[in-house]
Order: structure tokens, then sequence, then C-alpha cells
């Protein structure tokens, strides 16, 4: 490669107007094209899990304000706020794993569509490990975005909680 740069820097009178290309240049492209790939996949994942944890304490917080008087009549009979905050955590975590279950669903499925319209062999797959790590951190976005409305349900005083209209 050294000889023919060498002969082309003579013919082009020591100008490098010119270039090479090996399959040691390709093959660093493809890897950094697939590497910028799969970081900006996991970008896109994590602020999806921003969103969906976001979206999760508007709805917490919305049915805590529906039910203001419900926790207010569970407190002034004996439950406790351990028992309040677990019952909104709960419910938290619920709406995650259906939420982790229906993307799971959906992404079997696309790859599925995918496959049978791809014309060749080179189809994505998902492997049982990439399920996992999925609905896990659905289920830790559900505890995460629990916290804060489950300690503001289970902070509730009784008694205003039963005067709430």
């Amino acid at each position: 490669m050294q000889q023919a740069k060498n002969v082309l820097m003579h013919s082009h009178k020591g100008i490098e107007d010119f270039s090479f290309q090996t399959q040691e240049n390709m093959s660093e492209s493809i890897t950094t094209a697939i590497r910028n790939a799969r970081v900006s996949g996991g970008i896109i994942a994590i602020i999806s899990l921003l969103v969906g944890g976001i979206g999760i304490v508007n709805i917490m917080l919305a049915s805590i304000t529906e039910r203001i008087r419900e926790i207010g009549i569970r407190k002034a009979i004996g439950a406790s706020n351990g028992n309040i905050f677990v019952q909104i955590l709960v419910e938290s975590v619920v709406i995650a794993l259906l939420g982790g279950l229906a993307g799971l669903a959906s992404s079997y499925g696309f790859v599925e569509i995918l496959s049978a319209l791809s014309p060749v062999d080179n189809t994505p797959e998902i492997t049982p490990r990439a399920m996992m790590v999925a609905f896990s951190s659905s289920a830790l976005v559900g505890i995460v975005a629990g916290i804060i409305p489950a300690l503001k349900a289970a902070k509730l005083d009784p008694i205003q909680a039963l005067r709430y209209e």
C-alpha cells in the first residue's frame, strides 16, 4: 500500500488528492455505525422510560385526588400509613407491568412481521435476556414513579380527607 501511495504521490506531483479504502477501514466504519445505533437506541429507551414514569406519576396523583375520601375512611378505621403506601405503590407497579407486557407483546409481534416480510435471513430477534431486562426496567420504573404519590397518600390527614369534597 505504501508503494502504491508513493507512485501516486509521484504522478500527482506531491499533492495527496486521493485516498485508499481498505477492508480494515470499512470494518471500523461498520463497527462505529453499529455502536452509534446502539447508543442512540439506548438513549431513546431511557427517554421513553422517563416519559412513562412521569405518566405513571400523573395517573397515580389523579387517582389519589379522586380517592381522597376513600383513603380518609381507610385511615379513620385503622389503616396505617404503611398500608396506604404499599397499596398505592402496588397499583403503580401493576400499571407499569401492564405497560411492560403490552410493550413486550407489541415488540414480539413487530419482529414476527419483520421476519415474515424480510427477504433475507438477517432479521432481528428478541432474546429472553432482553425480555427480562425490559420487563425488570418496567417494574423499576413503576416502583420509582409510585413513591411520590404513595408518600402523598400515606401522609394525608384522615380528618381533612373525610371533609374533602
